[in-house]
């Protein structure tokens, strides 16, 4: 979405109009015996075979295709029956091209073994230097977890939280999520936490007005349990409404989920407004409370303040923590608080990327 309409904004220059797929007959017509032109955009996800278990087969065998590739180090690995595997197939004569903040190089994940090696180099020092972002700077502030089997429940937690997005699929999933529940969500660290924040917050308000605030949660439940708790000391932050209020819970939801959850629970048109607001450095939406959204190709570069309580690492760390570099106005630097300890995470992936 967001690049289709950076490419939208640019029609003039490409002298022809974006199209965007909206579902797999999309694909497979657009596509299908096309001969030249076109600016297309679609999600990875949307290359499967039209029958379970068959080939994708070739949508176009012509040469002249370019496949562009964002966020490359998440979606080109599967090769032997993946999304990839598919696109590959069906585009078997094009140039593939990958965009990646965090390049990966793994056994079973290699991004240059997929594209190639590096055409183009834009580092974290070199942005830094042409002032489109800022420095990171860490506070820990170490709550420790409450539990009588730690080592175990940070090892599952970690395992459970760095998988991607929280769907408790099977069984052995939702174990490990009751256990990162257990782990994180202790009612006495989460009022060590609320302590803490809710005054810091205000702190750092008074250093910069119109800086946003990020609080990343490790399951969708304690986020609810966060939001309620500052609610609580400050009920002036909340609003029921989505156009008011300086507090929300951001996440995505079903049906099975609690009851208690439905106000925070909304369609993305909805989250995409939302989004909208918290962009604007004008509005009072300042404080956004956050398990999984937002902290991959989400950009507002008035946020200035991230609090993290989560297991993370690696690429996914990175990115988490690039949501508060981007430079804006007389900003001096990203400010992020851990309370988890994230510091040797941090410090392999810094040396890793």
């Amino acid at each position: 979405g967001q690049l289709f309409g950076t490419f939208g904004a640019a029609r003039e220059f490409l002298r022809q109009e974006p199209e965007r797929i909206e579902n797999k007959d999309d694909l497979i017509a657009r596509l299908s015996g096309r001969q030249y032109g076109g600016v297309i955009f679609s999600t990875i996800q949307k290359f499967l075979p039209k029958v379970k278990g068959e080939l994708m087969g070739v949508l176009s065998d012509r040469s002249n295709i370019i496949v562009i590739a964002d966020e490359a180090h998440r979606s080109q690995y599967d090769f032997l029956d993946g999304f990839a595997a598919n696109l590959n197939e069906a585009f078997p004569n094009a140039s593939f091209i990958g965009f990646t903040g965090t390049p990966i190089a793994f056994e079973d994940r290699d991004t240059r073994g997929v594209f190639g090696e590096d055409i183009s180099i834009y580092d974290l020092k070199q942005s830094i230097l042409d002032r489109s972002t800022v420095n990171i700077y860490l506070e820990q502030r170490r709550i420790p977890l409450i539990t009588t089997e730690e080592s175990k429940l940070i090892d599952e937690a970690f395992e459970a939280a760095t998988e991607g997005e929280e769907e408790a699929i099977t069984e052995r999933a939702k174990r490990r999520w009751t256990r990162l529940e257990a782990a994180f969500g202790a009612e006495k660290r989460l009022e060590a936490i609320v302590e803490h924040m809710t005054p810091h917050i205000e702190e750092r308000r008074e250093s910069m007005p119109d800086g946003k605030v990020m609080i990343v949660c490790a399951t969708r439940r304690i986020c609810v349990r966060l939001h309620d708790m500052i609610r609580e000391e400050r009920p002036d932050w909340y609003s029921e409404r989505d156009d008011e209020g300086e507090m929300k819970v951001i996440m995505t939801g079903s049906a099975a989920d609690s009851d208690g959850w439905g106000e925070h629970i909304r369609n993305a048109t909805r989250r995409s407004q939302l989004a909208n607001r918290f962009r604007d450095p004008e509005s009072d939406f300042r404080v956004a409370i956050v398990c999984d959204m937002w902290l991959t190709g989400f950009d507002a570069p008035s946020l200035s303040t991230m609090y993290i309580d989560k297991p993370m690492k690696g690429h996914g760390l990175m990115q988490a923590l690039a949501r508060v570099n981007r430079a804006f106005k007389d900003k001096s630097g990203g400010y992020v608080v851990d309370y988890f300890g994230l510091q040797k995470k941090i410090a392999e992936a810094v040396e890793q990327y």
